[in-house]
């Protein structure tokens, strides 16, 4: 089973400290911009101001959830808010992109002040339509192992991460 999982995703702690051991079932592709996403790549906190655009080639008439999140707040040292919510969206299409699902959290952009962070996006296979849900009532202390199993999602369908640390203002470009 381990052996179809990704090993940048293992490495990376994703598998563990946010998500079960998976094996991939879609493929889910991350763009800041023109920036390809692939795992463990380090982004700059002034690309990914806005929202990323998100491609999933799964299954026609299946419903994805997507979730990112930070599990370094507010320092990977002192994870004490773990895990920090950057966006929520639930009932997007098998093979379409996130912008057509149903956003429940906006996105926000990450910016840390210290250190470096893994940014994770793990995307679910929900097992019926979810409608209407009210966001968190908080962006820290998230679970998304909890999360899943509160709105039934099916385990991780794929996960995208990637890195961020602070960026100086007269490195930005």
């Amino acid at each position: 089973m381990a052996s179809n999982a990704d090993p940048f995703v293992v490495t990376g702690r994703v598998i563990s400290d946010v998500v079960d051991m998976f094996i991939p079932s879609v493929n889910m592709s991350v763009y800041f911009g023109n920036k390809k996403v692939i795992n463990a790549s380090d982004i700059k906190p002034s690309v990914a101001v806005t929202t990323p655009r998100v491609n999933i080639c799964g299954y026609p008439n299946q419903c994805y959830t997507l979730v990112m999140i930070d599990p370094n707040a507010p320092s990977p040292s002192e994870p004490d808010l773990r895990e920090w919510v950057h966006w929520i969206v639930t009932d997007i299409s098998g093979c379409g992109t996130v912008s057509e699902g149903k956003e429940i959290m906006a996105y926000s952009p990450p910016l840390p002040k210290v250190e470096i962070h893994r940014y994770i996006m793990v995307l679910f296979e929900q097992k019926e339509p979810l409608g209407f849900l009210a966001p968190p009532s908080s962006r820290a202390h998230f679970y998304t192992r909890g999360f899943a199993h509160q709105f039934n999602l099916g385990p991780p369908a794929a996960v995208v991460y990637f890195y961020v640390h602070r960026e100086s203002s007269g490195r930005r470009h």
